[in-house]
């Protein structure tokens, strides 16, 4: 038997339909790929050519998704194998990192990049005067620290439960409420001053709210489950029979994410063409 069974707390129970975790896997693969895989080059191409924050934070978005899913196929093997991991002892902790960082890194990134439209819409001159590549760099940076100091305590403390159930609501704190409210904040304010705008033609204002409803939607569906659990888990005292589950829509997002990325929804447009000099610089520069 391998070390690593079904016993562990984070392991999906046997009380889970297999062929519905498989089916959300595989569903997740095939379509998750091929689209990040796209967005990773659009983004890679328009980076090399010219450097915009939103551009580097959406890339480091993408990439951690692509770390998830080209390890993805290990956990369908784990599965279909009854949740007992037969394959090499050292890819275990490397796809169960990915698998649950990648929740928080979007969570994370999407906030970054909420809020950089935000104030390219709310501030346009300051942001184009200040705007620097630079400081999306240092956030991604600081992202990818921030989440990998956390999930280490998937491995400290993983069959802890008096010590994990503390960590876990933190985890919910910091990494998912904190930035789902100003996801919020940013997207609700955008869609009010775009709203406002009379020199935007209905159609863009559609697609721009269309962007902004499909990240909420990513953080409500995706996100909200499993980090509500956490919540639910330190007042109970123990995790709840639905985490599993939850987990399950968690991995969903990394098939939804190129859903806000305008690649692959349409090209860079500008809200304006004829606007006062002021709003020349607004631009619906999503990417």
């Amino acid at each position: 038997m391998s070390p690593f069974s079904s016993a562990g707390a984070e392991k999906l129970s046997l009380s889970v339909s297999i062929p519905l975790v498989l089916t959300v896997y595989i569903f997740t693969f095939l379509i998750g790929l091929p689209s990040n895989l796209l967005a990773f080059y659009t983004f890679l191409v328009k980076v090399c050519q010219k450097r915009t924050p939103v551009d580097i934070l959406l890339l480091n978005l993408t990439v951690s998704d692509i770390f998830l899913l080209i390890l993805l196929p290990f956990k369908i093997v784990e599965v279909a194998s009854g949740l007992e991991w037969l394959l090499p002892v050292f890819l275990y902790p490397l796809t169960s990192y990915f698998y649950y960082n990648s929740i928080y890194f979007s969570s994370l990134f999407l906030m970054a990049i909420s809020v950089d439209r935000y104030l390219r819409v709310a501030f346009p001159i300051k942001y184009k005067l200040r705007r620097r590549p630079a400081y999306a760099v240092a956030t991604s940076v600081l992202f990818w620290v921030l989440g990998c100091a956390h999930c280490r305590f998937i491995y400290i403390v993983q069959y802890e439960l008096q010590i994990l159930l503390p960590v876990r609501l933190e985890f919910f704190i910091v990494l998912f409420y904190l930035p789902f409210t100003i996801t919020i904040f940013c997207y609700v304010n955008l869609i009010r001053i775009l709203v406002a705008l009379p020199n935007i033609t209905v159609r863009r204002k559609q697609g721009a709210v269309g962007l902004a409803l499909a990240t909420l939607f990513n953080f409500i569906v995706c996100f909200a489950p499993y980090n509500l659990s956490h919540v639910v888990g330190f007042v109970q005292n123990e995790s709840p029979f639905w985490r599993v589950y939850a987990l399950l829509l968690s991995t969903l997002n990394t098939a939804l994410d190129p859903c806000t990325s305008p690649p692959l929804c349409f090209l860079r447009r500008t809200f304006l063409s004829h606007a006062p000099q002021k709003q020349e610089i607004l631009h619906l520069s999503w990417v």
